[in-house]
């Protein structure tokens, strides 16, 4: 038995966000999580139509909003460690200008 075309292009969004997120790919990864509605909408279409079981469709839209969810933390993860780093290095610089500040002007 063939899968339908519409479940077709959920499992391939599911396996390009599963390589985008363990590829950190953020980019991308905000690229496909754009392509999600218009992927899911033929789907949900069909299914009114009775053209495509519940069952199928439940599994996928279970293991798609999986990834979404999977994405979603390492996306806040990655940005909270980008901003740990950020504040890192502005303690460094305000170290450095005290440190400066500090040499160049001696005790008179």
């Amino acid at each position: 038995m063939s899968v339908p075309e519409q479940l077709r292009a959920v499992d391939t969004l599911v396996e390009r966000l599963k390589t985008a997120l363990a590829e950190k790919n953020w980019e991308e990864l905000s690229r496909l999580n754009e392509k999600v509605k218009p992927t899911i909408e033929p789907v949900m279409t069909a299914l009114e139509a009775g053209e495509l079981r519940p069952e199928p469709v439940r599994e996928r839209l279970a293991t798609l909003q999986t990834f979404c969810d999977r994405a979603n933390i390492s996306a806040k993860e990655a940005k909270a460690e980008a901003q740990q780093a950020l504040k890192g290095v502005n303690q460094n610089r305000s170290a450095a200008k005290a440190y400066q500040n500090v040499s160049s002007n001696p005790p008179k």
